[in-house]
């Protein structure tokens, strides 16, 4: 590589409340360094690996992904302090040098969390020995075993492990990390691994155990480490670096501090060139469902509970709608399902879901785009027919876009953990796992935070966080910019200037790690062959990756959410079957959507506590537009929101006769006439697509996406092609471009 250097031991804000670099800065930082590549070691773990390679790669900038591990002074298996004054663990590099070895690193930390918790994630060298192909590995920090030795005086026992680390590795796969930090016990470790290096042969490299961007950095990281040990700047036994060194460094910061060491920086190099990690992104792993005996594949086994599953659902509710248009939709359905490989998604969501019915564990109706497919209608994955509700199958399958399928299973909150624990059964513990969240300091936790750290009163900092705007995600940049009082007060009390200034610091950094409320990932191999594992608060087994990432490295995610309300229903409906045990037994799914007693509690605002209508503002509208259809109470929740708020007035007066309903064109009536000639759903957007420009539903859906995402340059083919297809629909241009406009204002916010 042209560099002369390669930062080989860093942390990011994935060391949590331990390092303080986040991904975007760092990347373009090395970029702007012109070093060719950058590793990612995080503690014992590899939280931000998927990311980290993602954003490096897009700068152009080579990734390596390693792990700081927690070496077990014994076996991992030993939960008992050793009796010695140092941490009951040893640090140790590990770099990915290609897939092989990315796969042995997630081993081993999955190992770390599963098998070796004991305050840290250990491993051990047996395991090293396991797993040691394809990583190339750095004797550490002066929390190395190695350094620790030296600095014990104990050169005979430091030669040992260092060969031990040579032969479990390989003779150009491990190397002795020294570091120009300043310290002094630093200087005594460098004395003895140039020692080392010359009686073993066994090569150096140069790191700066990098904990922060820039030098500047250095204070609010000091005050971080405090955020992270519960102390003050005050307190002279608290947590701290004494060097402000372990920043990312310029190679022309680092060719002089390692004067001494010429050949270790150049090493640097040599094991970036040797990493050679392609993470394979673009691929799907989905879980099998076993099918019984007698079908010939998932396909057909799919293609069977589907069809007797209409044929009862018709049975149980007949349709206005015929028979026939049933048939065909579901036929499309099914083949749009098994032509793009999700029969066997489908079978294992509508084997859960069975189980859960079968044991009497309430289950939702269905959310999100899932309720738009006849396929889970039938196979009571959905408990809503889309026929019924004009729902489209393409904005939740579209095969003009492909992407997997996404259905959200609710489940009673009580009962949710039997639903997760039969998953396990059937799957197996190795093969299922929770998905991580991770917790970061926003706006005003930053400001508290940092303000108790600085030993500020509780009142002074909580003053200073009151004056942030109540704005979602608002950053301290952009309070400062639209609250003068908080501006005026960093301006005028130079103790309110430096709180601000640590906190925009630490700002936006991974706080701490939990377990997703819903997310759930069933793998067809062992998980371990492509995502780390983490041990939850709660013992659970949990990827170390998150949502997103998950998906991008190709594992199928379900979400199983705990619904209070579901919960709630199912007590209310025994509580009344239990109090009138002589009348017929209340069965909720049997409940009519036609009542009038109910429409009228409902327009009397009497609905506190009811999921979604239960809100001050919510109950005002509906007294004001006293719903008296189903259809009325989907729309105002649909409409009740940022954005479509403002329609709510024209909505209210239509419905009531106070404005003249019209359309621009006569196409329009069958797709608005359910809400009075207002746009409220997506799928309205799509149908107007379709009818009125000949879109294809799936067209209309990408459509609908393009604006959502407001891409302008899309949306300006999307604009061209709308009125190209309605003008030969004899549409005139100027109403095609007012049309366009129309669902494009309700698309931007819907």
């Amino acid at each position: 590589m042209a560099s002369s250097f390669v930062h080989l031991h860093l942390h990011t804000q994935f060391s949590l409340l331990d390092g303080a670099n986040q991904i975007d800065p760092l990347v373009r930082q090395i970029k702007s360094f012109n070093q060719p590549a950058v590793a990612m070691t995080d503690h014992g773990n590899m939280f931000g690996a998927v990311e980290f390679y993602r954003k490096a790669k897009e700068v152009g900038v080579k990734p390596i992904i390693g792990c700081e591990a927690y070496m077990a002074l014994g076996s991992r298996h030993a939960k008992k302090d050793s009796g010695l004054a140092h941490n009951d663990y040893y640090h140790l590099i590990l770099l990915a040098r290609n897939l092989t070895g990315y796969q042995n690193l997630i081993k081993l930390v999955s190992k770390g969390y599963l098998e070796g918790f004991y305050y840290k994630p250990r491993i051990d060298k047996e395991l090293l020995k396991l797993h040691h192909d394809g990583i190339i590995a750095l004797s550490g920090c002066l929390s190395g075993e190695i350094p620790y030795l030296i600095g014990q005086r104990d050169m005979d026992g430091a030669m040992a492990v260092a060969g031990e680390f040579q032969e479990i590795f390989g003779k150009d796969h491990f190397y002795l990390e020294v570091q120009a930090n300043g310290l002094d016990h630093q200087r005594i470790a460098n004395a003895g691994l140039v020692e080392i290096h010359k009686k073993l042969g066994i090569p150096m490299a140069g790191t700066n155990d990098c904990h922060y961007l820039n030098k500047e950095d250095a204070r609010p990281h000091e005050l971080m480490l405090c955020l992270q040990t519960g102390k003050t700047v005050s307190d002279p036994h608290r947590m701290k670096f004494d060097t402000d060194q372990l920043y990312v460094k310029s190679t022309e910061e680092i060719a002089p501090a390692f004067a001494e060491f010429p050949g270790a920086v150049m090493n640097t190099c040599r094991i970036a060139d040797y990493c050679a990690l392609d993470l394979p992104l673009n691929k799907t792993y989905l879980p099998q469902y076993r099918i019984p005996d007698g079908y010939k594949d998932r396909e057909s086994y799919l293609e069977h509970l589907a069809l007797t599953g209409l044929q009862a659902r018709l049975k149980e509710r007949p349709s206005r709608i015929a028979s026939s248009v049933y048939d065909q939709r579901l036929r499309e359905e099914l083949m749009v399902i098994c032509s793009m490989g999700f029969a066997g998604y489908f079978l294992i969501v509508w084997d859960i879901i069975r189980f859960a019915r079968s044991r009497g564990i309430p289950v939702g109706p269905g959310r999100g785009s899932a309720a738009g497919s006849l396929v889970a209608y039938a196979l009571r994955i959905t408990d809503l027919d889309p026929l019924v509700y004009t729902l489209l199958f393409e904005r939740f399958l579209n095969p003009e876009r492909v992407s997997l399928p996404d259905i959200d299973m609710d489940f009673c909150m009580d009962r949710r953990g039997e639903v997760i624990n039969y998953v396990v059964d059937k799957y197996g513990t190795d093969h299922v796992a929770q998905i991580i969240t991770f917790g970061t300091l926003g706006a005003k936790a930053a400001i508290r935070d940092v303000g108790r750290v600085l030993e500020m009163s509780y009142a002074d900092a909580d003053k200073v966080a009151k004056l942030v705007p109540n704005q979602l995600n608002i950053s301290l940049q952009q309070a400062l910019e639209t609250e003068p009082r908080l501006r005026e007060l960093v301006d005028t009390d130079p103790k309110v200037k430096e709180l601000m200034a640590n906190a925009q610091a630490l700002e936006g950094l991974a706080r701490h790690a939990s377990t997703h409320a819903a997310g759930i990932v069933i793998s067809e191999g062992p998980l371990t062959d492509h995502v780390p594992l983490y041990k939850g608060a709660n013992d659970e087994v949990v990827t170390q990756y998150s949502m997103g990432d998950v998906e991008k490295i190709g594992l199928v995610k379900f979400d199983f959410l705990g619904l209070k309300t579901l919960t709630m229903i199912r007590r209310a409906e025994t509580l009344i079957n239990d109090t009138h045990p002589d009348a017929p037994p209340l069965v909720i799914d049997q409940v009519s959507f036609d009542d009038p007693s109910t429409f009228a509690l409902l327009s009397s605002g009497k609905t506190t506590g009811l999921f979604q209508l239960e809100s001050s503002g919510m109950r005002d509208l509906l007294t004001g537009l006293k719903p008296d259809r189903f259809e009325d109470i989907i729309a105002i929740i649909a409409l009740y929101r940022p954005g479509p708020m403002d329609l709510i007035p024209d909505f209210i007066k239509r419905k009531q006769g106070k404005v003249t309903i019209t359309y621009e064109v006569p196409e329009l009536e069958p797709i608005l006439k359910d809400t009075y000639g207002v746009i409220v759903y997506q799928e309205q957007v799509m149908a107007i697509a379709n009818k009125v420009a000949g879109f294809s539903l799936g067209q209309a859906d990408i459509l609908r996406r393009a604006m959502g995402k407001k891409k302008p340059e899309e949306m300006e083919k999307l604009r061209v092609k709308f009125i190209d297809g309605a003008k030969e629909k004899k549409i005139p241009e100027k109403k095609a471009e007012k049309l366009y406009e129309l669902i494009q204002k309700f698309a931007g916010y819907g």
